[in-house]
């Protein structure tokens, strides 16, 4: 009777890991690919405060693309705390490499154009981008790295 009780919880015990295993195993995974982003465009034909999107989700250890578009209409003063926290491999302007050794201050658009950020995640958080003189007109958002 004992090894028939022993046998019955090592298979409920098991039975209670096991669905919490397979949710670890469906978080995403860190390739060595870097991943592409959705971009980002501010302004759009409507208005010159619009953006496409306010809010992103990235996984810390994982290299991205990101491109950062203006659709023009105002000179956009692009700022996020996110560069101090990441590790930057390049800035791509109409085909230009900047390589950098540590972060930019800002990305500035003084017309239309897209930026291209090709950066590896490092340090786990939430962070927050804005186009300063207009984050009241909606020209903010989030970024979290999980």
């Amino acid at each position: 009777m004992t090894i028939n009780r022993t046998i019955a919880v090592a298979v409920l015990a098991g039975l209670t890991v096991a669905p919490l295993r397979a949710s670890a195993d469906d978080a995403p995974k860190v390739t060595r690919s870097s991943k592409t982003l959705p971009e980002l465009v501010l302004g759009s034909d409507q208005s010159s405060y619009d953006v496409n999107r306010t809010d992103f989700e990235l996984i810390a250890g994982q290299g991205y693309r990101w491109k950062i578009t203006s659709h023009g209409g105002f000179e956009y003063k692009f700022m996020t705390d996110l560069w101090r926290n990441v590790w930057i491999d390049q800035i791509v302007i109409n085909d230009l490499e900047v390589h950098m050794a540590g972060a930019p201050a800002w990305l500035e658009f003084d017309d239309a154009g897209t930026i291209l950020v090709q950066f590896h995640t490092v340090r786990p958080g939430e962070y927050s981008w804005s186009v300063p003189d207009l984050a009241d007109k909606g020209l903010k958002g989030k970024i979290t790295i999980k």
